[in-house]
């Protein structure tokens, strides 16, 4: 059945803004376009207030994604331009209007738009939740939070601990639980030599890499402190550590220090633009995500990507996406076990074991499925 003449509309972020929630929504687009549907994207003129932002900046240095319609428009704050946004979408009547969801204080915003453009139309509402009980707590998240989910037709969940917290909200729409996609947009799988020459790094040494935004949450106070165990110390593992501070810089430039590893790191602590993701993970022996709390995680998907076998820690939907022995390890959130994971990876040469269930895992994240998880829900 031809979907020529079907639409989509995705509201949310994307170019010119940065970042994992741009990149999923332009790669979801692609997906969609893919099948046949007329895509629009309209994103945000203003999507963080200052003191919501904790980056340098929220906008992409990179050219703009082809053949994409992205309009922007939508700011966060304003109840007039959340208006404007919801009759836009209403007049262009898509039959599906896909929302993102990742943090309470979107709520009001996103969930007008929805309400203002589904009245009298065929559209249903689509929404993606990244967490809905957010990592980081504010007051009135609860009541921010349902009021989008009020808004809401059908849910897809990418982990089951994020189902089970949409089940506080609401029990009776829709919702179905699928895994994040593989983000395959980052360039292709290639071999270490190639990369480690772009980051002119040492083509003999072993790396593991910690990638993204820098949080709390995210745990590389524990992977320091594995860093720190002498087994690692004589074993020649470098860790390289890609992505921006979003946390207090200085208490992890202090616990580097008391430690006394800055010979084991490589720090390369600033935003990673798009075009420079794949030398990160192309160079890379092993990705580690030592996370304390954790609901799911596109870099996991990056990882499978590239082939790269992962440790990550026993919480949130890490444990469902990441088979222990089959793609990586599964441990306890503790510094100990992390760097017996570690030093089990290159002691007992696990590479090619791994990467092998890498590439058989990742089979099973593909856009397709998504959109086909979705087709359910309707």
């Amino acid at each position: 059945m031809s979907n020529s003449n079907k639409s989509v509309v995705i509201l949310g972020s994307a170019y010119p803004l940065r970042g994992g929630l741009a990149n999923y929504n332009e790669r979801i687009a692609r997906a969609y376009m893919q099948q046949g549907y007329t895509v629009k994207i309209i994103t945000f003129s203003l999507q963080y207030p200052n003191f919501l932002f904790p980056g340098k900046t929220q906008f992409s240095e990179e050219t703009a994604p082809k053949n994409l319609d992205i309009e922007v428009k939508l700011n966060s704050v304003n109840p007039i331009s959340w208006i404007a946004v919801g009759n836009q979408i209403r007049k262009i009547n898509p039959d599906l209007l896909i929302i993102k969801f990742w943090l309470p204080f979107m709520g009001p915003s996103l969930g007008t738009v929805a309400r203002i453009a589904k009245r009298g139309t065929k559209t249903k509402v689509i929404s993606i939740i990244d967490n809905i009980i957010p990592h980081e707590k504010r007051i009135g998240d609860h009541i921010l939070a349902k009021y989008f989910v009020g808004a809401v037709d059908g849910f897809i969940s990418m982990s089951q601990s994020v189902l089970d917290d949409l089940n506080t909200f609401d029990k009776n729409t829709p919702k179905i639980y699928t895994p994040h996609p593989v983000y395959d947009n980052f360039g292709e799988p290639k071999n270490k030599k190639e990369a480690r020459s772009n980051l002119e790094l040492k083509q003999d040494a072993k790396y593991i890499l910690f990638f993204g935004f820098i949080r709390d949450y995210k745990g590389l106070d524990l992977l320091f402190r594995a860093m720190n165990d002498e087994r690692i110390r004589k074993s020649g593992i470098k860790l390289i550590v890609a992505g921006e501070y979003y946390s207090n810089e200085q208490k992890y430039l202090d616990l580097i220090t008391e430690l006394g590893i800055e010979d084991q790191l490589v720090l390369a602590t600033d935003f990673i633009p798009d075009s420079k993701v794949g030398d990160y993970f192309n160079a890379c022996d092993l990705v580690v995500q030592p996370y304390k709390t954790a609901t799911q995680s596109g870099v996991t998907q990056i990882a499978y990507h590239f082939e790269k076998p992962m440790v990550v820690t026993k919480v949130g939907g890490l444990p469902e996406i990441v088979p222990d022995g089959i793609a990586g390890y599964v441990v306890d959130v503790d510094p100990v076990k992390i760097a017996d994971a570690i030093l089990d990876y290159f002691e007992n040469n696990k590479e090619e074991e791994l990467v092998a269930g890498c590439k058989e895992e990742k089979k099973k994240y593909l856009w397709e499925t998504l959109l086909e998880k979705i087709d359910e829900l309707l």
